[in-house]
């Protein structure tokens, strides 16, 4: 209803607009290893970033906050070549997007634009938009009409909700204005998993979110511990991994570190796998605050994810919303050690149909995340 009641597309030919998965940094602190330069925010950081992103069919890499002046975006910080950084993303078709605050973007917004797309920036999170009183809203729209003058996306940060913004100027793929999985790096908060399941009966109606998924380092109930450069998920894998398909964000992010997902290849390349839009959405199963299980279909693809608070449960899933015949499923659950190691899952394929019915177990803070093909 909020997108019904926006102003309609002004965006003549939106093609350009390509929304996607994003290899982040700033959740995981730069924390790469098992490299021979010192990693941090600097080129050769960047360069294995791409690499990672090139290698697993991720779109996008975010250079967050550090690669330029805070205050000033056209001083950029000395260890960054972000030219040789643009080329390198061209050559592995990998696009860049940059991190800005409001403030230093809002100086001079075309000029700003108009520079980083002719080098081949292909968009700006904008950040520090805490607050949504009339200033603000008249602003991120003037912002979103510039941007897409010049063809670039944004994503707005902060405490800043969509209310029908993308819709008007669908250059906007994602806002953040939820208390997202950065929270983690601070707070051991045990009410995290419930917090996870309500969403998408509170936060998600409102449009987009980008809560940041993708923690491979995956703690049981009061095991989380606070940090900055090793910060740690609530829940099990499988939990993390639901939220591709449960998560509305056409702007996706994949917050942890290239490293670990390198190690963890088997689940980068089922996360890799869920698209960020989708052509029919199904609620399965769930209850607010409890559990959630969502199917969403792509175009011949269904994919359905499952999460819960730390209640374990076992969940049915019928398959009435699946066609004619029979269907391949790819199924990551939690394994039977998840109750004491949130990172262990079991990886199985079946076949399915539209007349069947199958129950899996979720564990304490527990989920699944399921592909289907014909």
């Amino acid at each position: 209803m909020v997108q019904r009641l926006s102003e309609p597309n002004k965006i003549e030919n939106p093609s350009w607009i390509k929304p996607g998965k994003v290899a982040w940094d700033w959740w995981n602190d730069w924390n790469v290893s098992h490299v021979d330069f010192k990693a941090g925010v600097n080129t050769p950081t960047y360069k294995y970033y791409i690499d990672f992103a090139a290698s697993n069919h991720i779109d996008y890499i975010i250079l967050d906050e550090g690669w330029s002046n805070d205050w000033d975006l056209n001083k950029l910080n000395p260890a960054i070549d972000l030219t040789s950084l643009i080329e390198y993303g061209k050559q592995k078709h990998v696009g860049l997007i940059l991190w800005s605050t409001w403030y230093a973007l809002s100086k001079d917004i075309d000029g700003l634009c108009s520079k980083y797309a002719a080098m081949g920036v292909k968009g700006f999170k904008v950040d520090f938009l805490d607050r949504n009183d009339q200033k603000i809203i008249a602003s991120s729209y003037e912002m979103a009409r510039i941007a897409a003058n010049h063809q670039m996306m944004l994503d707005f940060h902060g405490m800043f909700p969509p209310q029908g913004l993308q819709r008007t100027w669908p250059n906007v793929v994602n806002f953040e204005g939820v208390r997202g999985m950065e929270y983690s790096k601070w707070s051991a908060d045990e009410r995290v998993p419930k917090h996870e399941v309500s969403l998408p009966y509170l936060r998600m109606v409102a449009g987009p979110m980008d809560y940041t998924p993708g923690a491979m380092r995956n703690m049981t109930k009061g095991n989380a511990r606070p940090s900055n450069s090793l910060p740690v998920s609530q829940g099990t894998r499988c939990h993390q991994m639901a939220m591709y398909i449960i998560y509305e964000a056409p702007l996706q992010m994949l917050a942890d570190n290239p490293t670990v997902y390198m190690k963890e290849q088997e689940c980068t390349d089922f996360i890799a796998k869920v698209p960020t839009t989708f052509n029919e959405t199904t609620a399965l199963d769930g209850k607010l605050a409890e559990y959630v299980v969502i199917a969403r279909k792509k175009d011949d693809i269904w994919y359905v994810g499952a999460m819960s608070n730390w209640d374990a449960r076992d969940i049915t899933v019928d398959f009435s919303f699946l066609g004619e015949g029979n269907f391949s499923a790819e199924i990551f659950k939690d394994g039977i050690n998840a109750e004491r190691n949130a990172t262990d899952y079991t990886k199985e394929a079946l076949t399915v149909n539209s007349s069947q019915k199958l129950t899996i177990h979720l564990a304490a803070g527990g989920g699944f995340a399921m592909r289907i093909t014909k």
